[in-house]
């Protein structure tokens, strides 16, 4: 009960950290591309990779501070069926250079942001 209570407190924080980062988005860039799914995505792999090499490698993190962070947290923090509604909704629209842009942004900087992950981790591990 304890591990779903924190999971739960989390992935609110975790929400609301989203929804934050969305609004900063807007006001930084405008409405013109999903700029808060995108930063939210990339940092939300970014950082699951660092977690679960730390927390899987080291005794740095404990299980629970672990599940803690990428069930609860990172959960709550991105947003990949937003992603995929922001595609398929510039795809309806007819603005397919715009979907394939935030398509292929968002995979390729999420997958570069876990391998950055997975290295600082070993460089924080000493490895």
């Amino acid at each position: 009960m304890k591990t779903l209570l924190l999971v739960a407190i989390a992935g609110a924080v975790g929400s609301a950290s989203r929804y934050l980062v969305s609004l900063g988005a807007v006001r930084w860039f405008g409405p013109g591309f999903p700029y808060g799914t995108l930063t939210v995505n990339v940092v939300g792999s970014f950082l699951i990779a660092l977690i679960m090499q730390i927390g899987l490698r080291t005794e740095a993190l404990t299980p629970l501070m672990r599940i803690t962070l990428t069930s609860g947290f990172l959960g709550g923090f991105t947003t990949y069926s937003a992603f995929n509604y922001e595609s398929l909704d510039m795809m309806s629209r007819g603005a397919w250079r715009l979907a394939l842009t935030n398509l292929a942004a968002t995979v390729i900087a999420c997958l570069v942001a876990g391998v950055l992950g997975f290295r600082v981790a070993r460089m924080v591990m000493g490895r």
